[in-house]
C-alpha cells in the first residue's frame, strides 16, 4: 500500500510544484526588479577616461538610492547620463558644485563659493601627474548643476567641453567594484 501511495503522490505534487516554482518567479521579480531599476544597477566601465581610478572592463554597482537623500559632494565619482545623448552613460568625478564659481588655470583649479568668497586650490590626490592637462576655463554654475571631469585629464571627454551636469542626469556612484576581484571593494574611487 505504502507503495502505491508514494507513486501517487508525485503526480499530484507536479502542479503543485508548478505553481511553487511559478509563484518563486514572480516573487523572485517583484523583489529584484525595483532593486534593479531604482535601488542598484551593474554597469563595466567603458574607456580610459577615469584611469587609474577605474579602468575600462571593470564592472561595478551602482548606488542610486544615496543621492535620493542626500546631495552629491565634491569628489564623489559618479554614474549620470551624457547630456548631449541621454542613452549613454559616463562615469567622471564632480569637480565644482551648484552655484560655484570654477577657474582652471593650467592644470590647477580653483574654486570659489559662499564659504570660500576669494577661493581654494582643489588638491587632487586622483590625478597621476601624466595625466594632467592644461586648460584656461572659467565658470560660474547654476543652482542645479555640476561641473564633472575624468581623472584621466587628457581622455577625458567631461565640463570642459559639453559644460555643466544638471543635477537630474546623476544616476548614483559606484557602490561596489565586483571585478576584477583583485580590485574588489566598496565606495570605489572615493578621494581621501
Amino acid at each position: 500500500m505504502d507503495t502505491l501511495t508514494e507513486q501517487k503522490n508525485p503526480e499530484k505534487t507536479k502542479p503543485g510544484f508548478f505553481k511553487d516554482t511559478l509563484r518563486f518567479v514572480i516573487l523572485a521579480f517583484l523583489i529584484v526588479i525595483p532593486i534593479r531599476f531604482f535601488v542598484a544597477q551593474p554597469f563595466v566601465v567603458s574607456g580610459a577616461s577615469m584611469d587609474p581610478t577605474f579602468n575600462d572592463g571593470e564592472y561595478i554597482i551602482v548606488d542610486e538610492l544615496s543621492y535620493r537623500f542626500d546631495e552629491p559632494e565634491r569628489g564623489d565619482p559618479i554614474i549620470f547620463k551624457y547630456p548631449k545623448d541621454t542613452s549613454k552613460y559616463f562615469i567622471k568625478r564632480i569637480i565644482a558644485l551648484p552655484g560655484e564659481t570654477i577657474r582652471i588655470i593650467g592644470t590647477e583649479i580653483f574654486i570659489q563659493n559662499s564659504e570660500n568668497p576669494e577661493g581654494f586650490k582643489l588638491e587632487e590626490n586622483y590625478i597621476y601627474p601624466g595625466n594632467a592637462k592644461e586648460d584656461d576655463i572659467s565658470l560660474t554654475l547654476k543652482n542645479d548643476e555640476y561641473f564633472v571631469m575624468g581623472d584621466n585629464r587628457r581622455s577625458s571627454l567631461d565640463s570642459r567641453y559639453w559644460g555643466p551636469l544638471p543635477r537630474k542626469l546623476i544616476v548614483g556612484r559606484p557602490f561596489v567594484r565586483l571585478f576584477p576581484f583583485m580590485s574588489l571593494g566598496f565606495f570605489p574611487g572615493e578621494s581621501e
